[in-house]
């Protein structure tokens, strides 16, 4: 098909939550075995699965037309890409992730100027060199291919540069956090040709709307109750909403349904609070997406 986008689906820890958003947002992708081309219900989509830090480069490329990836692996690469969206989302939170230089707990090394001539093991090694280098601070950066906390431990490296989201993990390893380097968080980029192709460039924002509407649906929920008249003021003030409530008389009645869309860390004291001020009937749902 003529002007069928190419979309690139990361693989490894995001594939799950990628493809979980996706459904939420209104696709569904199948992923059969070991194929690196899932199939999506969409005529005017192909997938390609490929890793995070190589998708900014096939983007780059024109291999593939648009894709999802970490703003720490555009900035390793240095690619040149069109910047769609910020898609916050990962397999653990809703918050971006962190780079981290970290060092072992009992480490004489206190700040970053303590690591001249020292030597720091990471996955993300052009950044790491280009922050060092830009700080005047002379230090060997090599590259590690994975289990990367235990590197200080095990004497391979004074230091490391690690991506956390809790920070638990490097502190399960007795490993201590000097500084942060970098926030990083999911990315749609486009590849810039892509982007002046009107019909790919409307696909593209489609699927951004889409997702960013599936990724505050998941923040947010819908409550709706009755509520009498007598008490309709008290109730409409403590819901903190969108836009104002829905409000409808019930039949012959002096009683009102109220319906809102209110923030999902908000309901649990909220509840109490409308029953306590006259309402009844609450009912609390979940929301797809919020656009």
């Amino acid at each position: 098909m003529k002007n069928r986008l190419k979309l690139g689906i990361p693989k490894g820890s995001l594939q799950n939550a990628t493809i979980s958003l996706f459904k939420r947002a209104g696709w569904n992708i199948n992923v059969n075995g070991r194929s690196y081309f899932p199939e999506i219900d969409d005529a005017t989509i192909e997938c390609a699965i490929c890793r995070a830090q190589e998708m900014s480069n096939y983007v780059e490329s024109g291999t593939l037309d648009a894709g999802l990836t970490g703003k720490d692996w555009i900035a390793e690469n240095d690619s040149d890409v069109h910047v769609v969206s910020d898609l916050i989302y990962s397999k653990v939170s809703s918050r971006p992730a962190r780079w981290i230089l970290a060092v072992a707990y009992d480490s004489p090394i206190k700040t970053l100027e303590d690591l001249k001539g020292k030597k720091i093991a990471t996955e993300l090694v052009k950044f790491t060199q280009k922050y060092f280098a830009e700080k005047g601070i002379d230090v060997i950066v090599e590259f590690s291919w994975g289990a990367t906390e235990g590197k200080v431990v095990s004497g391979l490296a004074d230091a490391i540069v690690e991506v956390t989201e809790t920070g638990s993990t490097i502190k399960a390893h007795g490993l201590r956090i000097i500084k942060e380097l970098m926030q990083t968080n999911t990315q749609l980029i486009a590849n810039r040709l892509a982007w002046e192709n009107p019909v790919k460039k409307q696909k593209i924002q489609q699927i951004a709307l889409l997702l960013k509407g599936a990724l505050l649906g998941e923040k947010m929920v819908g409550i709706k109750m009755n509520v009498p008249e007598t008490h309709l003021k008290q109730v409409v003030g403590l819901l903190p909403s969108l836009n104002a409530p829905t409000i409808a008389t019930l039949y012959e009645s002096k009683w009102f349904s109220v319906e809102s869309v209110v923030s999902s860390n908000v309901v649990r004291d909220l509840i109490p609070q409308l029953l306590s001020n006259g309402a009844e009937g609450i009912v609390e749902y979940p929301l797809n997406k919020v656009i």
